[in-house]
């Protein structure tokens, strides 16, 4: 007998290795769930949040209006770990089916913590390797990372002489398991000088990064960021300027639009390339094109909750993808208007965003209905 039965409903949407979870009243002390769908074991995970449990699972396939239903039991044997995080001195590794996927590098001699490299579908680099200053263009452009050009004046976006910089403080929580894993990374935001002290008078803003890694096949790879950017002592301005990103990506080199091999940036409205996406508002932009002969793509979305959804893209045909809802001025060529905000002393904005890895481009890779398994997930029922 089931201590809990779990009913999934798809809604109009077809639901493909598809995250979803809920949280349930739980035993004191029970961590370790099984659960069965179909007869046949389903890897979940659990932890504890609030005053009960909540328990991930991957749906893999389900069509639109159908339902899946689930048997849960607390106790029960491990399952083996899906995601596996390795902590080093200044990395954390990522594995996925024991593979290694991606590292969150926060090393104290870097400017911004960021996640590189970032493995494809097909086993290669999605992201630019990491360069040196004169090496190439804009080497702060550094795979996946977050940052804004104009904080309280100072440049937290560039690695030009007097950049500002994000010092990483602590982890909140390192979690491995079969069906994610969870890095959750506090640092702060500071000026030309605080970074020495690890943050001194004009440190500016608290940084609480969480990066989800699922367990899914090796041909679709997501990353979930939970931003929460909080003032600390005094007001922050984040200024209207293009140069920044909330999540930000910059793409392997053959898959720029401008190398002439077929790369191609699409949104949610159908914008292509450059021309019809950069300064656009939109919930999800994707940039693809090919890497060794393969086609693949990344695309990011925003989610409804996010800061001033649907976000604008500072995205070029030179390989950079970013989600910025600030540079309003730049992206309507309009002075008037202005996309500044202000942060008062323990105020916070948040940016909830899916880097949605992928094969072929964003038709291939069913960016559009992938979207609605982040934005829209299926409803769960506890009974």
């Amino acid at each position: 007998m089931a201590d809990l039965n779990l009913t999934v409903s798809a809604g109009p949407h077809r639901r493909v290795h598809c995250p979803v979870s809920t949280i349930v009243e739980a035993p004191e002390g029970r961590l370790v769930v099984t659960m069965t769908g179909s007869g046949e074991r389903v890897p979940c995970q659990a932890r504890r949040e609030g005053g009960g449990l909540r328990v991930s699972w991957i749906v893999e396939d389900l069509a639109a209006g159908e339902t899946a239903r689930y048997e849960l039991d607390f106790g029960g044997g491990e399952t083996a770990d899906g995601v596996v995080l390795s902590q080093k001195e200044d990395e954390v590794e990522v594995f996925i089916g024991g593979k290694h996927f991606t590292s969150y590098r926060f090393g104290a001699d870097l400017v911004r913590p960021h996640l590189y490299p970032v493995v494809g579908p097909y086993g290669d680099g999605v992201t630019r390797r990491l360069i040196r200053e004169g090496e190439g263009d804009h080497h702060h452009h550094r795979s996946i990372w977050i940052s804004h050009g104009e904080v309280n004046g100072f440049d937290n976006w560039s690695e030009a002489p007097g950049h500002g910089r994000t010092v990483h403080r602590e982890f909140d929580a390192l979690e491995s398991g079969p069906v994610l894993g969870r890095v959750v990374a506090k640092g702060v935001w500071v000026g030309t000088e605080g970074w020495k002290g690890h943050g001194g008078s004009d440190a500016l803003v608290e940084e609480r990064a969480e990066f989800t890694f699922y367990h899914t096949p090796q041909e679709v790879r997501m990353i979930d960021l939970h931003l929460t950017l909080t003032a600390l002592n005094m007001d922050v301005l984040f200024g209207d300027t293009k140069e920044g990103g909330l999540a930000s990506v910059r793409l392997e080199e053959s898959m720029e639009v401008r190398a002439g091999q077929g790369g191609q940036i699409e949104n949610a409205t159908g914008g292509i390339n450059e021309d019809e996406t950069w300064g656009k508002q939109a919930a999800w932009c994707d940039y693809s094109g090919p890497v060794n002969g393969k086609r693949v793509g990344v695309a990011i979305m925003d989610h409804p909750d996010s800061f001033r959804h649907p976000t604008y893209w500072h995205v070029r045909n030179y390989g950079l993808m970013t989600a910025n809802p600030f540079g309003l001025s730049h992206f309507y060529n309009d002075p008037k208007r202005r996309g500044y905000h202000v942060l008062s002393p323990g105020e916070s904005l948040v940016g909830i965003y899916r880097f949605y890895i992928h094969t072929g481009d964003a038709a291939e890779g069913q960016v559009r209905e992938r979207y609605h398994d982040f934005a829209h997930p299926p409803k769960v029922e506890v009974g």
